[in-house]
């Protein structure tokens, strides 16, 4: 039932005022199910709301003060489809994290010699795990731009490096003789994996923020993580003592928590609506449009998206390759013909055997890149019906694209997706 259905209007109460020109203050009571509330406007444009009645179970007044703490204001309103699942796969991820590393903490421990206790084990997680993200961030520092395109993925994969970690770590009292190599091994895998997670992390966020939310969105979200990391240490204190309290245990736990770990990612990245362009969401918002003349949200894309090798060309977008070396891409005796056929443009087209290159200037946008995939799809069909690919279909194919365009563009930002940039990576861009 929609909730606005269920207030009614109990009273208004403005405040009296000896004269037209002075402020007044207006309050009214609302009536919800079993909740009353106070609702005031005061007179410097501020609003209050205060609880008269409440008459519900305490199991309602918990599950609403649970929502209040660990959700945006407003939820599910002020956040876009797939926030839920998203977080509940996130708190199910940094639970098994936060259980892994007591595992593999312990195992380092009983590797060099020692005999922790699980509380030691606790401790020293930070310690070990801290002093390799230096190095992470040195590895990682020239890879962000690939971050920035296709997030999902290198958070996968941020995840998968995890738990290579750990599991060198767990596994470490079989060799007791290699305790330095593991372990360093180890915590560089981890010290790369938090660097790719954090990078990863604001792009995930924003794609979620519906009404500007974004710093409240990221609150929320790590006050859940701190929480279910919290337990994930209890749990892994627990399972170090018990079960887990001889290698043969952690090489039976570990592996299962690290699987229930790299899918609870995988699913909270297939729930996130990212909402900017890159090549894989382009060709998919052409192949939909191409096929059904229909545009496609960020929504409708997020669980066709190939998370784990995005790089893949989709035929009836025109198999279009972004990003190779210009002249690699475009043949030198092409190059005036294709900037004849394509005027004032910020892209070129350059058709092979197996794919379509396409090169983009230094300040194209995602506009830009939508136009050029476009000419690429429609002059991919018009190729069924021809021998050859020649400058004529790419000229036709044009001059469609110029007919949809006009209409399509302000249907894709009516849709939620950023038109003012195109994220293609590391991808090689050209200047006249």
């Amino acid at each position: 039932m929609n909730l606005l259905e269920n207030k009614k209007m109990h009273k208004i109460e403005p405040q009296n005022s000896s004269s037209e020109d002075v402020a007044v203050s207006v309050s009214w009571i609302e009536t919800s199910d079993t909740v009353s509330r106070r609702f005031q406007f005061h007179p410097d444009g501020q609003s209050s709301v205060k609880v008269l009645d409440d008459s519900r179970p305490v199991v309602h007044k918990m599950a609403e003060s649970f929502v209040n703490k660990f959700f945006p204001s407003g939820f599910p309103y002020s956040v876009n489809e797939g926030y839920l699942r998203y977080t509940q796969f996130r708190a199910l991820q940094h639970f098994s994290s936060a259980a892994l590393s007591v595992l593999s903490t312990q195992s380092l421990l009983y590797a060099a010699g020692l005999r922790p206790t699980p509380a030691q084990a606790t401790a020293v997680s930070w310690i070990l795990k801290d002093g390799m993200q230096h190095v992470g961030k040195l590895i990682c520092s020239n890879l962000g731009a690939h971050m920035d395109s296709e997030p999902k993925t290198w958070r996968i994969l941020a995840d998968v490096l995890y738990d290579l970690g750990t599991g060198l770590e767990i596994f470490s009292p079989l060799c007791p003789q290699l305790f330095l190599e593991t372990a360093g091994l180890g915590n560089f895998a981890k010290g790369m994996a938090v660097v790719a997670a954090r990078a990863t992390r604001l792009p995930i966020y924003s794609s979620f923020a519906k009404e500007g939310n974004l710093s409240d969105l990221f609150a929320k979200g790590e006050a859940i993580s701190t929480v279910f990391n919290v337990l994930g240490l209890g749990a892994g204190i627990q399972l170090v003592s018990t079960v887990c309290s001889s290698i043969q245990g952690k090489m039976v736990v570990g592996p299962l928590l690290s699987i229930i770990h790299v899918y609870s990612v995988c699913e909270e990245m297939r729930a996130a609506p990212v909402n900017t362009l890159n090549p894989q969401r382009t060709a998919m918002i052409v192949e939909d449009f191409i096929k059904t003349g229909k545009v496609s949200s960020p929504v409708d894309v997020r669980y066709k998206e190939d998370i784990l090798f995005p790089g893949r060309l989709i035929k009836d977008a025109g198999n279009v390759k972004v990003g190779r070396d210009f002249h690699k891409a475009i043949k030198p005796s092409r190059l005036v013909e294709l900037k004849e056929i394509f005027p004032n443009e910020k892209f070129l087209l350059s058709c092979g055997n197996r794919w379509t290159d396409m090169v983009l200037e230094h300040n194209a946008t995602g506009e830009d890149a939508l136009r050029g995939w476009l000419v690429a799809a429609y002059a991919s069909e018009m190729e069924k019906s021809v021998t050859e690919r020649n400058s004529r279909t790419l000229q036709e194919a044009y001059e469609k694209m110029k007919s949809v365009i006009t209409t399509l563009l302000p249907e894709l930002q009516a849709k939620g997706w950023h038109t003012d940039r195109f994220l293609d990576g590391a991808g090689k861009r050209f200047g006249f």
